[in-house]
């Protein structure tokens, strides 16, 4: 029902910032909170950043938490992930997904297997 595919990856120094974007194909987008998870090399995907249907909730993990602001625009399809004060941990690849939950559940799942779509995803490298 939903195509999320990631831009704005590439390679920063730590310290500096990335904006990255997830569009999304569709008509019915404002029914998916949608959320950032992240995977490095040998390790499980991991949550990162969540937002509900309408925008008005938002869930950190505590690793981004201050530095990482999670938005989107209905409007356009489009969720964006802010990242500021990179570090060499948060190096990896980076994906967008939607999680079906209508227009009424404003809780942030975390976990992986309760997203429905995903997106093919970007790298994101921070070199010390």
């Amino acid at each position: 029902q939903v195509q999320p595919v990631e831009s704005g990856g590439g390679l920063v120094q730590a310290g500096g910032s990335l904006r990255l974007s997830c569009a999304a194909s569709g008509r019915t987008f404002s029914s998916y909170a949608m959320g950032w998870f992240r995977q490095a090399p040998g390790k499980e995907r991991e949550f990162v950043a969540g937002i509900s249907w309408g925008g008005g909730n938002t869930y950190y993990a505590d690793s981004v938490k201050g530095r990482f602001t999670i938005s989107r625009d209905n409007s356009k399809n489009t969720v964006y992930l802010q990242m500021n004060s990179l570090k060499p941990e948060d190096t990896a690849v980076y994906y967008c997904a939607a999680h079906y939950v209508g227009h009424t559940i404003l809780k942030i799942s975390t976990a992986t297997n309760e997203y429905d779509y995903w997106g093919q995803g970007t790298q994101v490298t921070v070199s010390s």
